[in-house]
């Protein structure tokens, strides 16, 4: 029951909303735990024991944090905090790792015993619950804020299990913060016919980048990757512009539809995207891009290792010896490298996936050893690094690097991904392009039509939102005629040219699975 289909918004979303508007507003958070572990069932039966058992650790681990004994002195009682926190988050982590990437280490460490003529060993099958990278995240994140004081202990089970479990994120996240979110999951408060109506709109708009957009370029990018070898170099790059726009309309129009869907209960999630594409370089894109991750990232990866021990003692012995310059570019490397191996790890048990992440930490560490030699450049040439020439070349060389590790991270393998971009620079052959070989890859003119469209509806959003202007807002300004007729407009694009039916089959959500 993925967030875009029939049941979860003809069936199981409105059932909510009754249901919840009929309970009394103190017993309102009750209904949406309920409701929250329910979906969470419908998609993994049994496997919300993880879940719920998840949250009975974290809470129960919380108040223990929390927890004064007289006479304890303060130097003690945070020693025995921080200890703790570290076997919470070590227990949280572990059970993700195993259950995640057991299968992925047995595998490999079979494949060696292959090779050297070794009997391989059976491998054990774990099940693994939707949505546990996400909730996982959530109960670490909220273990170390209790560890750092920012929050005091929850003792109020509902509020924190409503927190990790929240149906609408189960999925797909956002990855929010204990102290963003909480207080409006049990606020109870009556729904708004504002919220209904802007969460009813968000919800379509996700729609639409997901089925117009997102799952018709699935046919084509499913095709290209199962038959790499059979394409060109000028297909390899298409199809890599290919997936990394159904995967930016997939993710962008799936979150759309979640914080949508929060919306309506007048529940406020964070923002995972601020227009990507229009990043001038790779680390802003990563400010852009699933933002909730990076934050996280940032907040529990990269600020504690940047303030560690080992940093400090960098620091500190390498300005006597070498300077500033090498002491930040040490410095940038230290903290940057935990961040993009976890980044890789997590989104899940493969080699390209390890590879993207440590393709960004290559990325973002050149910037950071660039960067003095850039601001001498504009500086003696006297030019103006905001002039527009070069931003649209910083924006068009970003978006070259987001392609190509994009690519990495669709294909089935290092291997496979090192030959496609072997062959964008070996033999292009452009000629593919023109002799119809994409009307033979599952999509008609009529797919294509739609697909620019869309693609352009989506473009000019985007460049209105980057301008500071809210379309949403700007249309409640209109007249009620204009703004119905842009409802209609985009119920009837999803209901006309959404990607279902007879000769589509429904396309997962690609980020559910990891």
């Amino acid at each position: 029951m993925g967030y875009n289909s029939f049941l979860y918004l003809g069936a199981f979303l409105p059932a909510v909303l009754v249901l919840y508007q009929l309970t009394p507003e103190k017993y309102r958070k009750y209904t949406l735990l309920a409701f929250s572990w329910t979906y969470f069932f419908l998609l993994s039966r049994f496997l919300v024991l993880y879940l719920i058992l998840t949250s009975v650790f974290v809470y129960v681990l919380g108040l223990w944090m929390g927890r004064k004994k007289e006479g304890e002195p303060p130097k003690a009682r945070k020693t025995r905090r921080a200890r703790l926190a570290t076997f919470g988050v070590l227990v949280l982590f572990g059970i993700l790792l195993v259950v995640k990437y057991s299968r992925f280490v047995a595998g490999t460490i079979n494949s060696i015993r292959i090779a050297h003529a070794m009997k391989p060993f059976d491998i054990l099958k774990i099940a693994v619950p939707v949505g546990i990278s996400y909730y996982t995240l959530e109960a670490a994140g909220y273990l170390l804020e209790v560890k750092w004081k920012r929050i005091k202990p929850e003792r109020d089970f509902v509020k924190l299990a409503l927190f990790l479990g929240f149906f609408p994120q189960t999925m797909e996240g956002p990855i929010a913060r204990y102290q963003d979110t909480a207080d409006q999951l049990v606020s109870g408060k009556d729904l708004q016919s504002e919220d209904l109506r802007d969460g009813s709109v968000r919800i379509l708009w996700g729609l639409f980048k997901k089925m117009v957009i997102a799952d018709r370029l699935n046919t084509l990018v499913a095709t290209f990757y199962n038959y790499h070898a059979n394409f060109s170099g000028a297909m390899t790059l298409t199809a890599g512009i290919a997936y990394t726009l159904q995967l930016y309309m997939d993710f962008s129009g799936t979150c759309d539809i979640i914080i949508g869907s929060a919306q309506l209960f007048g529940i406020c999630l964070p923002e995972n995207f601020r227009q990507p594409f229009f990043s001038q370089s790779a680390s802003e894109f990563w400010r852009r891009w699933h933002i909730s991750l990076g934050v996280w990232l940032k907040t529990y990866v990269f600020y504690p290792v940047s303030v560690s021990g080992l940093s400090m003692r960098w620091m500190k012995f390498s300005k006597e010896r070498f300077g500033k310059y090498i002491s930040r570019v040490g410095e940038a490397a230290i903290a940057l490298f935990p961040v993009w191996l976890f980044n890789g790890i997590w989104h899940g048990p493969q080699w390209n996936y390890l590879v993207y992440g440590m393709y960004y930490f290559v990325l973002l560490l050149l910037e950071t050893i660039l960067e003095p030699a850039k601001t001498e450049f504009y500086r003696v040439l006297g030019l103006r690094k905001d002039a527009l020439f070069f931003r649209v070349f910083r924006t068009v060389r970003t978006l070259c690097v987001i392609v190509l590790g994009e690519m990495f991270f669709r294909a089935d393998g290092l291997r496979t991904g090192l030959s496609m971009v072997k062959s964008i620079f070996g033999a292009p052959q452009f000629s593919m392009l023109r002799d119809g070989t994409l009307l033979h890859m599952g999509l008609d003119p009529g797919d294509f039509a739609a697909i620019l469209l869309g693609t352009v509806i989506v473009i000019i959003y985007d460049c209105l939102r980057e301008k500071g202007i809210r379309p949403g807002e700007l249309l409640q300004n209109k007249s009620a005629a204009l703004r119905w007729s842009a409802y209609y407009a985009l119920i009837f694009a999803v209901i006309i040219f959404g990607a279902y039916g007879p000769g589509y089959q429904q396309v997962d959500m690609i980020y559910a699975g990891f």
